[in-house]
């Protein structure tokens, strides 16, 4: 029988009571058509799964009491940040969600030298809150107990200005790369893979990719699009070095 599992943000604990987000809660009544007694599992990103029990499905909530709480160890034993050019319209929405599934525990999306896509403060705004969800979603579906982080939309210079040194392999797929997904060696802290939008990245990205410590990383002999190449870079990786 399917899990239903449900991303709720706020604490939870045994035995306590409360009502579903309105539209998760519209898609266990109306969509999944769940009724009291029924069982689902909510999640916090904790680490941790709470199986609960459907307690009133009403028109406007639906309340359900938490029954246990579960820990959860399915996160790659890799951690990856996924440092992606935003790509334009749904493009993006997959990316975010195939990386969730892949096991990434960080997502950045860089504003680059041949960025197509243009966010004001209000619409970047909207758009971290849409990826936040997409990630959410992801992890209902794969099972994951822990969100990756969706961080704000930032310009890539401005973003190397502040990216910590904390012993992460510093990768850039690049098509003339010399490095490959087979040879690259990892520490314990993981790594950061930097991936260029549509136009790929310009001369100033891999300049300043190069001054901060990036290796040029190569898939193969096929220039792949933007919502491919990472997420075949990923899973590469995870075959190789986590846990695929």
């Amino acid at each position: 029988m399917r899990t239903i599992r449900i991303h709720v943000e706020q604490p939870l604990a045994m035995n306590l009571e409360l009502a579903l987000p309105a539209q998760a809660g519209e898609h266990v009544a109306r969509v999944l058509r769940l009724n009291a007694g029924d069982p689902i599992t909510l999640f916090n990103g904790d680490g941790h799964d709470y199986p609960a029990l459907i307690q009133a499905v009403g028109k406007r909530e639906v309340v359900v009491q938490v029954q246990a709480a579960q820990p959860v160890d399915n996160e790659s034993p890799l951690p990856l940040t996924l440092a992606q050019g935003v790509a334009r319209g749904e493009k993006m929405d997959l990316i975010v969600q195939k990386a969730t599934e892949l096991g990434v525990v960080r997502i950045v999306p860089l504003l680059t030298e041949r960025s197509e896509v243009k966010l004001d403060a209000t619409r970047a705004e909207k758009r971290l809150a849409h990826w936040r969800a997409v990630a959410a979603s992801a992890c209902e579906q794969s099972g994951r107990a822990r969100v990756p982080e969706i961080a704000p939309a930032i310009a890539l210079e401005a973003w190397l200005r502040g990216l910590a040194d904390d012993g992460s392999l510093r990768l850039a797929l690049l098509p003339e790369g010399t490095q490959r997904a087979s040879a690259v060696r990892f520490g314990p802290a993981g790594g950061v893979l930097v991936v260029g939008p549509e136009g790929g990245l310009g001369t100033r990205d891999t300049s300043a990719l190069a001054d901060a410590g990036f290796a040029g990383l190569q898939l193969g002999p096929r220039i792949l699009r933007t919502e491919t190449a990472g997420l075949a870079a990923l899973a590469a990786l995870q075959a190789l070095h986590g846990d695929l």
